[in-house]
C-alpha cells in the first residue's frame, strides 16, 4: 500500500516512465478475466499536488477570461428574451411553455432572485437596456458564466483520466478557455453553457468510472466504484434536465454500457450469472433510475413554482388548466338541458371558450364576432335555446329566452336541433353563406352574432348536436349532453358546415383572438367541443355534479412532454440565423447576437481550435478504417496493448463526437451552430489524446524519447489559439472593433457579420462615448436582406414618432436626404464599389423616413423605440405556438393562447366600446333578415 502511494506522488515524467513500464510488462501476459489489457489506475483524487496548483491556475485564467466586462452589454442580446422572461414568470408564479426541461432556467431564476429581482423586467426586446429598471442581470449572467469556468477543471481532469500526460490535460483546458464559441455562449443568459458543464461533469464521470471497471474484479462493487457510478446518473439527470440534448449523453453512455455488459458476460471465469445480474441491477438503477428520478423531481419544481395561469397554459388540457390558480372551477351539473347557461370550450386548439363581445366584424357581413377566447368570462355564456318555444300549462307559448326556467329540464339528445343565445349582447350565433373575414376560403363561412334582444331569430340561427360517441366519456354521455363528458359537433341546419376553429389569431379589431368559422370541410378534431360550465335554475343542489379529473403530477408530467415533444418537432420553418450540421464542423457560419453603438456580437468559433478538432475526428476515422482493413488481411496490430488503447480510449471519445452530431441531420427542425457545442467538447478531448499517444505513448516514433517536443508543441498550439482567440474575441465580448480589423478576421463570406457597423478608428469610440450619452442604433440588419442590390433612401421627417427621450427643448433641425447602397449582406457599399458594380447587378429601391432628432447642444439621441436597438431576431425554440401539420393545414394539435392575460383583453375590449358609443349599427343588426 506505502509503495503504491509513493509511486502515485511522483512526477509526471515518473509517472510516464512507470506507465510505459507497466505496459511493456502487461503486453507479455493478458488478463485471465474482465480486466482490460494496459489500463492504469488513474484516480483523480491521487494527482500530485503539482496538477491541482496547475488546474487551479487554469481555472483562475478561466475565471478572468469568462467574467472579463459581463456586464456589457447593458441591454437584452439575442435570447436572453426569452430565457431572462422565463424567470420573471417563475418568480411571478405565471406558468409558460417551453421546450427545453426546466433545471438551467429554475438555476437563472434563482440567481436574479438571490440578487434580489422580483419579476417585474419583461426581458421584452432585444436592446432593451438593463439599467435603468435596476435589472440584476450581472449576477444572472454569472451563473452560466462560472459554469463556463467550471468545465475547464471537468475537461483538465478527464484527460487525466485517461491517462493523458498533465502537458497534454493543460493544453485540453486552453483550448476550452480559448474557444470563442464557448465564451460567447457563457457570458449570456442562455442554456448552453450549462448543457455543456453537466455534459462535462458526466463525462468525467463515467471516464473515472470506467477506470474502475476496467481494473478488474478487484475494483468491482467498491465505494469509488458506486461513487462514480451514481455520479454518472446523477450528471445524466442534470445534462437532459437542461435540454434533451442530453439524450445523446444518454445514448453515448448506454452504448458504452452494452458493450460492458458484453464483455462481463464473455468472462466465465470470474462472473457467475448472479454477479453479472449485480452489475446490471446497479447500472440500470444508477443509469436509469437516478436520471429519471432527477428529471421527473425537476418538473415536480417546475409546477410547484408555476401556480398562476401565464401565457402557457393554452398549450395544455383544460383537465391541466384546471390545477392551475383562478382556473379551477367548482362542481357542476352534469346534465345540460334546454335552458342551460353554459361556457362550450374547443376540444382541439385549446384556444379558449366560444366567445362573442360587442364589436363587429370591419368586412363580410358587419354583424357581430365571434371567437374562441381562453379566460373565463362573462362573454363566454350562452343559453341553449329549444328550435321552438315551450308551451305553459295552460297551452300558451312561453315567449323569450328565459321561458325553460320554470320547466320541468329538457335534457339535450343526440340529434336535437337547437339555438345559442348571447345572454350579455341578446345575439344568437349565426352562420350565412358568407367568408370569413380571415380565412376566406370556399369551404369556410362566417360565424356571427345576430339579432336583438326580443328577436325571434331566423333559420340560420339553428344548429344540430352531433354527438362523437367515440370521444365521449361513459354511456349515458353518447346520447345526451353531458358537462365535460360529452364531445360534440355543433352542425348549421342550412349550410351544413359544423362549427369550427383552428390556429388562426384575427386582427387587432378582434383583440388578436383566435378565429371561428363554419366549415363545410373541417377536419374532426378542429370541428368539436364540449360543455364545460353548466348551470339551470331547476337543477337544484342535489343534481348529479361532475368536475375535470385531476390529473395528478404524472398526468400532467406526461402531457408536458407530449406537448414539448410536438412543439419541438413543429420548429420547421426556417431562420434568419440557422445552418445545417454539414456546415457546423468547418465553422461556415455563426449566429448574429446584439448590435448596438457600432459594436456587435456574434457567435462564431476560434477557427485554430474548431478545425484541428475536426481534423483530429478525421484521423480517428482514417486510423479506424485502416486498421479494419489491416485486421481483415490477417495484421495483428490489436496484439499491441498501445495500439488497442488508442483505439479503445479515443473511440469512446469519438463515439460521444459521433452521438452529440449526427443524430442532427435527421432533424427537419431548425438548427444552429449552437446545437454543435456539445460535440465540440469531445472533438476537442479527441484531439488532445491523440496528440498524448504521439508524443508520450507510442513508441517508435521518437516523440515519447524526447518529451521537450511534445511540450514545444503544445507551446505553439494554444500560443496560435490565444492568437486567434485575440483576433475574434470583440465578437465575443461587444468591445471596440475597427473595419480594417474586422474585414482581416473575415475569412469567408458566409461569416456573415457587417464589419461597416464599427467604427473606422477606435478613438472614434471614445469620442462617441463622451458626446451621445444614449446609444446609436447600429446599421447591421437582423435579418440577411434579399440577394439583389438595395438602394436605401432615408428621408428625415418632422412627422415621425419622436421616443420618451425627446423632451419638448429638442426640435427637428433639418430635412435630408441620404442614399445608402448595400449588398446582399447588408454591407455599405462606397461609390467606387458601386460603380463598379453597375450593369453587373439589379437594383431595388426601399424608401426610410426617419426622425433624428437632437438636443439644444446638438447632439443626436437615439431615434426608436428602447427595444429596437437591438437586432437578431428571437430564437425559435421557445414562446412560439405548435406546428401540428407540416404542411399547413388543418391542426390535429394545441394552440397557443389567443391573449395573454384576461385583465388586459378586457380593458382592450371596454376602450373600444367607449369609442363606438353613439356609432350606429348596420342595418342587419335591427330588422332586415340575414343571408
Amino acid at each position: 500500500m506505502a509503495t503504491k502511494s509513493f509511486r502515485r506522488l511522483k512526477s509526471d515524467e515518473t509517472g510516464t516512465f512507470n506507465n510505459a513500464l507497466h505496459i511493456s510488462k502487461s503486453c507479455d501476459k493478458k488478463p485471465a478475466n474482465y480486466t482490460s489489457h494496459g489500463i492504469t489506475d488513474n484516480d483523480i483524487f491521487l494527482l500530485p499536488g503539482s496538477d491541482y496548483q496547475l488546474m487551479g491556475l487554469l481555472t483562475a485564467i478561466a475565471m478572468a477570461v469568462r467574467l472579463f466586462r459581463i456586464y456589457q452589454p447593458s441591454s437584452v442580446v439575442f435570447d436572453e428574451v426569452h430565457f431572462g422572461g422565463f424567470a420573471s414568470k417563475y418568480i411571478k408564479g405565471k406558468f409558460f411553455m417551453d421546450v427545453h426541461p426546466p433545471l438551467a432556467k429554475l438555476l437563472i431564476t434563482l440567481a436574479g432572485w438571490l440578487a434580489g429581482f422580483n419579476g417585474e423586467f419583461d426581458f421584452k426586446d432585444i436592446g432593451k437596456d438593463y439599467l435603468e429598471p435596476g435589472v440584476p442581470y450581472v449576477a444572472m449572467r454569472l451563473l452560466p458564466a462560472l459554469m463556463g469556468v467550471m468545465t475547464v477543471p471537468a475537461m483538465f481532469l478527464t484527460l487525466k483520466a485517461t491517462a493523458c500526460r498533465t502537458r497534454t490535460a493543460a493544453m485540453g483546458a486552453g483550448l476550452i478557455i480559448f474557444e470563442n464559441g464557448l465564451l460567447t455562449q457563457s457570458r449570456l443568459i442562455l442554456l448552453d453553457s450549462p448543457l455543456i458543464v453537466f455534459t462535462a461533469f458526466t463525462v468525467l464521470a463515467w471516464t473515472c468510472f470506467t477506470n474502475q471497471h476496467e481494473q478488474g474484479p478487484s475494483r468491482a462493487f467498491d465505494p469509488s466504484w458506486w461513487f462514480w457510478l451514481a455520479a454518472t446518473g446523477i450528471s445524466l439527470g442534470a445534462t437532459v434536465s437542461v435540454k434533451w440534448v442530453g439524450l445523446f449523453t444518454i445514448a453515448w453512455v448506454g452504448s458504452l454500457t452494452i458493450l460492458q455488459m458484453w464483455v462481463l458476460l464473455g468472462d466465465t471465469r470470474t462472473v457467475t450469472p448472479r454477479l453479472w445480474f449485480k452489475h446490471l441491477f446497479a447500472r440500470t438503477f444508477c443509469l436509469i433510475g437516478i436520471p429519471v428520478a432527477f428529471y421527473m423531481g425537476l418538473f415536480a419544481i417546475h409546477f410547484v413554482c408555476l401556480v398562476n395561469p401565464g401565457d402557457g397554459d393554452g398549450f395544455m388540457s383544460s383537465e391541466f388548466q384546471a390545477t392551475l390558480n383562478t382556473k379551477s372551477m367548482h362542481d357542476v351539473p352534469v346534465d345540460v338541458a334546454f335552458g342551460s347557461r353554459v361556457s362550450i370550450r374547443h376540444h382541439n386548439t385549446q384556444g379558449g371558450y366560444l366567445h362573442s363581445h360587442n364589436h363587429m366584424y370591419p368586412t363580410g357581413s358587419k354583424q357581430q364576432q365571434i371567437t374562441l377566447y381562453p379566460h373565463k368570462d362573462e362573454n363566454n355564456v350562452w343559453l341553449l335555446e329549444n328550435q321552438t318555444q315551450p308551451e305553459g300549462l295552460d297551452g300558451q307559448t312561453i315567449s323569450g329566452s328565459k321561458a325553460w326556467d320554470k320547466l320541468s329540464p329538457m335534457m339535450i339528445q343526440d340529434g336535437a336541433v337547437l339555438r345559442l343565445y348571447h345572454i350579455t349582447t341578446d345575439r344568437r350565433l349565426h352562420s350565412h353563406d358568407v367568408r370569413p373575414p380571415v380565412t376566406e376560403a370556399e369551404w369556410q363561412n362566417e360565424i356571427s352574432a345576430y339579432g336583438y334582444e326580443g328577436f325571434e331569430g331566423d333559420a340560420n340561427d339553428l344548429f344540430r348536436v352531433e354527438i362523437i360517441k367515440s370521444m365521449c366519456d361513459g354511456a349515458e354521455a353518447k346520447t345526451r349532453l353531458r358537462t365535460i363528458q360529452t364531445k360534440f359537433k355543433l352542425v348549421h341546419l342550412m349550410t351544413g358546415c359544423s362549427l369550427f376553429s383552428h390556429k388562426v389569431k384575427l386582427p387587432d379589431w378582434a383583440f388578436e383572438q383566435q378565429e371561428v368559422t363554419c366549415a363545410k370541410q373541417g377536419t374532426l378534431p378542429n370541428s368539436i367541443w364540449y360543455v364545460e360550465q353548466n348551470e339551470h335554475p331547476m337543477l337544484g343542489a342535489d343534481a348529479e355534479k361532475v368536475n375535470y379529473r385531476n390529473p395528478g403530477f404524472l398526468g400532467k408530467f406526461w402531457e408536458l412532454q407530449k406537448v414539448m415533444w410536438t412543439t419541438n418537432a413543429g420548429l420547421v420553418e426556417s431562420h434568419a440565423w440557422d445552418s445545417r450540421p454539414p456546415s457546423w464542423p468547418v465553422l461556415r457560419r455563426g449566429i448574429n447576437f446584439w448590435g448596438k453603438d457600432h459594436r456587435q456580437i456574434y457567435l462564431i468559433g476560434n477557427p485554430v481550435i474548431w478545425w484541428s478538432s475536426t481534423l483530429g475526428i478525421a484521423v480517428y476515422l482514417a486510423f479506424k478504417c485502416l486498421s479494419v482493413l489491416r485486421w481483415q488481411r490477417g495484421y495483428r496490430d490489436y496484439e499491441n496493448v498501445s495500439f488497442k488503447r488508442f483505439d479503445y480510449e479515443i473511440g469512446m471519445s469519438v463515439l460521444g463526437w459521433f452521438f452529440h452530431y449526427f443524430p442532427f441531420f435527421l432533424m427537419a427542425r431548425q438548427l444552429f451552430l449552437h446545437h454543435y457545442l456539445p460535440a465540440l467538447y469531445f472533438a476537442i478531448m479527441a484531439l488532445c489524446q491523440i496528440y498524448d499517444f504521439a508524443t508520450s505513448r507510442i513508441s517508435g516514433i521518437g516523440m515519447r524519447e524526447r518529451p521537450f517536443i511534445g511540450m514545444g508543441g503544445i507551446v505553439a498550439f494554444l500560443a496560435l489559439s490565444i492568437v486567434a482567440f485575440t483576433m475574434y474575441a470583440p465578437l465575443a465580448y461587444g468591445n471596440p472593433w475597427t473595419q480594417e480589423s474586422c474585414k482581416r478576421a473575415k475569412l469567408f463570406d458566409t461569416w456573415d457579420w457587417d464589419c461597416n457597423t464599427f467604427h473606422i478608428e477606435l478613438s472614434q469610440y471614445s469620442m462617441s462615448a463622451s458626446s451621445a450619452p444614449i446609444g446609436e442604433k447600429t446599421s447591421a440588419p437582423a435579418v440577411p436582406p434579399p440577394a439583389d442590390i438595395t438602394v436605401e433612401k432615408k428621408i428625415p421627417s418632422s412627422d415621425s414618432g419622436v421616443t420618451s427621450q425627446a423632451s419638448a427643448a429638442e426640435s427637428v433641425l433639418s430635412q435630408e436626404e441620404k442614399i445608402e447602397y448595400r449588398d446582399q449582406n447588408g454591407n455599405l457599399l462606397n461609390e467606387e464599389q458601386v460603380k463598379a458594380l453597375e450593369g453587373k447587378v439589379s437594383f431595388s429601391t426601399r424608401y426610410e423616413t426617419r426622425t433624428r432628432v437632437v438636443d439644444a447642444q446638438g447632439r443626436e439621441l437615439a431615434d426608436g423605440p428602447a427595444g429596437a436597438e437591438g437586432f437578431g431576431p428571437p430564437h425559435p425554440d421557445v414562446d412560439r405556438e405548435p406546428e401540428t401539420m407540416s404542411n399547413g393545414s388543418e391542426s390535429s394539435g394545441r394552440d397557443s393562447p389567443a391573449t395573454a392575460s384576461p385583465e388586459e383583453d378586457l380593458l382592450r375590449e371596454k376602450s373600444v366600446e367607449k369609442a363606438n358609443v353613439g356609432t350606429p349599427c348596420p342595418a342587419s343588426e335591427r330588422h332586415e333578415a340575414t343571408k
